[in-house]
């Protein structure tokens, strides 16, 4: 059945920096910073969240949704949805603006920094969730700031199952309006840092959230993942990765197998099991689309 992505649609421009940030910027000099980073790789790429989440969906064979806007510069990036077979009937166009585009850099540990240009994603708000009775799931990922509000009540409303995953997007939301999605939301995936930023804002620990939808999942990298169901918690154990060559997009592909799983209607531990497959299958390629799905 289809799974509708909420989510953004971006053009990303990957940089490598082939040193470490922490050894350009002084701690003691933060209220002065002015660095610069030589950056001798740089690609574009196809990417946003809702834009890799439909990749690794149709990777595994699942019919995506994705509920995005473009900018007048997009026709490139739609059309290669439909050639992936993504269903695109509501993806919109914001004829004025840029599509949204993203500019991250990554250094010799893996860490990033990354500029976001919301351009269309910013009108995202006025594409509303359609009206359709074979939504089997949804995902509210990283959009703009009043269309994952909007969406969440939308799916709510017409009682179908989502994931929040507020993903770069948590800290344009205060903890009152952190914790309306979790209770909108039936299930929530986060990453370590995130989840304890949600922890932070909400005063809610990951116990606490448990009690309030099906289910919470906490990613780790390299080291798996927690579960937490029903106020319990067990650990999904991580897969390692042939090769350390890009992060850009991990989180989006074990997103991508989590709906894949609760489609099927696995248990949530078999979902993060696939995740972490996927994660490290990404982890190893260049670009957040452009990895082969491990073979189920």
């Amino acid at each position: 059945m289809p799974i509708l992505v909420c989510g953004s649609l971006a053009f990303d421009t990957i940089m490598t920096f082939e040193g470490r940030f922490a050894e350009q910027i002084l701690p003691s000099q933060l209220h002065i910073l002015n660095v610069s980073f030589l950056v001798p790789a740089l690609r574009r790429e196809y990417g946003g969240c809702a834009g890799n989440i439909a990749y690794g969906l149709r990777q595994l064979g699942a019919h995506a949704v994705p509920l995005a806007t473009l900018g007048n510069d997009g026709q490139e990036y739609l059309e290669r949805l439909q050639a992936l077979g993504v269903d695109t009937a509501h993806v919109s166009s914001a004829t004025e603006s840029y599509t949204a585009q993203a500019m991250i850099m990554t250094d010799r540990d893996n860490n990033q920094i990354t500029a976001f240009h919301p351009g269309a994603m910013s009108m995202a708000h006025d594409n509303p969730v359609p009206v359709r009775t074979d939504i089997a799931v949804a995902i509210i990922s990283p959009d703009g700031r009043d269309a994952m509000l909007t969406h969440a009540k939308q799916l709510h409303a017409a009682g179908v199952p989502f994931v929040f995953d507020p993903g770069q997007g948590l800290p344009m939301f205060n903890g009152e309006e952190l914790k309306q999605f979790i209770e909108l939301a039936t299930w929530i995936t986060v990453n370590d840092y995130e989840g304890k930023m949600l922890s932070d804002r909400t005063g809610w620990s990951f116990e606490d959230m448990a009690s309030r939808v099906r289910g919470v999942i906490v990613t780790l990298a390299e080291h798996g993942c927690e579960v937490w169901e029903g106020g319990q918690k067990s650990v999904v154990p991580g897969v390692k990765a042939a090769q350390v060559v890009d992060p850009t997009g991990c989180g989006d592909a074990f997103r991508a197998a989590l709906l894949h799983g609760l489609e099927q209607g696995w248990s949530l531990a078999r979902c993060a099991e696939l995740g972490n497959r996927m994660g490290a299958a990404k982890i190893a390629t260049r670009g957040g689309q452009n990895y082969t799905v491990p073979v189920l």
